[in-house]
């Protein structure tokens, strides 16, 4: 594997972000804004009043727009992990595979069933039948996000399996582990709880546009009251599990941690950086002795990254160096190996079980399996070339977790002053054009949530198990920089359509929804 072309690797890296950045401008708003609809519809049914309805059938068809667009790319995306990255496909398929599975034979048909009663059922069925319908749309999908979060998850930190050398493959034997990791919980309800942030601010940013314009303003004050309450709601929840997540993190990729933070010698008491600016001449990979700041200027909270990874204080929090040199205190009291002596384990586990599937009489192969096991840890390491390897792209990472932080922050501000404006905020011209312009910052803090936890893994497919150079698909280069541009043509098509689908409806306005014969 060591031969492959490393740029190879980086096109079908490429790839497979294109599609992923994509997908993930449609997912996070189908999930808000369904929960937006689904209430608006509850109130409705409580109320009785056709107000609630018609609001309620708006946002709807806004909804269904995306949703469409969102399957059309997703349904690529899952693909891709046959075409462009068979390895990993093979090595893991039996563990990957398993939740994907339920997610399409579960929660994708849960959706397609309910939307159809939720879309077309308007006065078909009875008031409370369709409010089912439409909360158990938005349940499908969410389901959907779980199973596809908890095979992410596992990426991250797998649990659950057990190695076969004699099918070279790593095989699930406890499921539950599996699907109800501590990880995996704490990923989906950051990454939920984010995209109801982004559909609320969807919501409010289009009512507060019908503010500017003076049209539909009863419509627009109602739906501002019912989304800036679910998207501070949101936005607190995103907070806080945003910190357990930064907890994991610290004790399953402390690589990622260090890049997040800038952090290139790690100590006890570590502050965390509230903001900064990296110097652009800065090697991070490097293990000279060298003491000098990588930053041209940086503010800092003292002892908060201590408390965030190790609940201490004066808790240790290793550095990019630190983590290639190892030599370093881990939570379990064991000495961290060093880069160096994982990657040595690493190919000694990988020519054991080379030595296993070669040995003919089972002496040689219980020897073999023995130091397959024994060094199975640090498999994926004996693929690497050098330690520099380990480090991702820190500015990319360190900037993307600001900005993510950042903008965070801003939307629990910008819900709260909504709701203690009011229907005052209809006077606030300067306001109204801030929220609207807030809208495509809800999907810059949503990307760069997931560029902080795609990128600052690196180079991993699987953390700690199989590098991106391992789990590669046998390709022509040019073949995948052909489908890269085909995909990126088709899938800007495809957001344009959207976009322009989306205007329209907009434009229109809620008046124009009538209830269907």
């Amino acid at each position: 594997m060591n031969t492959i072309d490393t740029s190879l690797v980086d096109w079908s890296r490429a790839q497979f972000a294109l599609t992923a950045m994509y997908h993930w401008l449609f997912v996070p708003l189908t999930l808000g804004l369904g929960i937006v609809m689904a209430i608006m519809e509850s109130i409705y049914v409580r109320t009785g009043r056709e107000f609630w309805k018609q609001t309620a059938r708006f946002w709807m068809k806004l909804f269904g727009i995306n949703f469409a667009m969102g399957v059309a790319t997703g349904i690529i995306l899952e693909f891709e992990f046959g075409t462009n990255w068979s390895n990993y496909s093979w090595f893991v398929g039996d563990i990957f595979g398993a939740p994907l599975a339920i997610e399409g034979i579960l929660a994708f048909f849960m959706e397609s069933t309910f939307i159809a009663v939720m879309y077309f059922g308007w006065n078909k069925v009875s008031k409370r039948a369709h409010l089912a319908a439409t909360w158990l749309t938005i349940i499908g999908a969410t389901l959907s996000a779980w199973w596809i979060l908890v095979a992410n998850a596992w990426m991250q930190h797998p649990v659950g399996m057990e190695f076969n050398p004699d099918t070279v493959r790593n095989e699930m034997v406890d499921f539950t582990a599996v699907a109800f990791s501590p990880v995996a919980v704490v990923k989906f309800c950051h990454t939920v709880s984010s995209s109801w942030v982004l559909g609320a601010v969807f919501v409010v940013g289009v009512s507060c546009w019908y503010l500017l314009r003076g049209k539909h303003t009863e419509f627009a004050h109602a739906s501002i009251k019912v989304a800036a309450w679910f998207g501070l709601a949101a936005a607190l929840i995103t907070a806080h599990t945003g910190h357990q997540s930064g907890r994991d993190i610290a004790l399953f990729q402390p690589m990622k941690l260090a890049a997040a933070e800038g952090l290139y010698n790690g100590g006890t008491g570590r502050g965390l950086v509230l903001g900064g600016i990296l110097r652009p001449d800065a090697d991070w990979t490097s293990t000279a002795a060298n003491e000098e700041s990588k930053f041209l200027f940086h503010i800092e909270c003292p002892y908060a990254l201590s408390l965030l990874a190790t609940h201490k204080a004066d808790g240790y929090v290793p550095g990019i160096r630190n983590l290639q040199e190892g030599g370093y205190p881990l939570p379990d009291g064991a000495i961290a190996l060093s880069a160096e002596e994982k990657m040595a384990r690493g190919r000694l586990a990988i020519a054991a079980l080379a030595d296993y599937r070669k040995a003919t009489d089972e002496a040689s192969k219980a020897a073999a399996l023995a130091t397959l096991r024994e060094n199975f840890d640090y498999f994926g390491y004996g693929y690497l070339k050098s330690p520099a390897e380990l480090v991702p792209n820190v500015p990319l990472t360190f900037y993307s977790f600001r900005i993510m932080v950042v903008l965070g922050g801003y939307f629990i501000v910008l819900f709260a002053g909504l709701l203690i404006l009011g229907k005052k905020v209809a006077k606030k011209q300067l306001l109204l054009w801030g929220v609207v312009l807030s809208v495509p910052l809800a999907w810059m803090a949503s990307q760069a949530g997931w560029v902080v936890a795609e990128v600052g893994r690196q180079p991993w497919a699987i953390q700690g198990l199989l590098p991106n150079v391992a789990a590669i698909s046998r390709l022509e280069t040019s073949s995948v920089q052909t489908t890269f541009f085909i995909f990126l043509v088709l899938f800007t098509l495809l957001l344009l359509a959207e976009l322009r689908i989306m205007g329209k409806a907009i434009a229109a306005g809620p008046e124009t929804h009538t209830p269907n014969a």
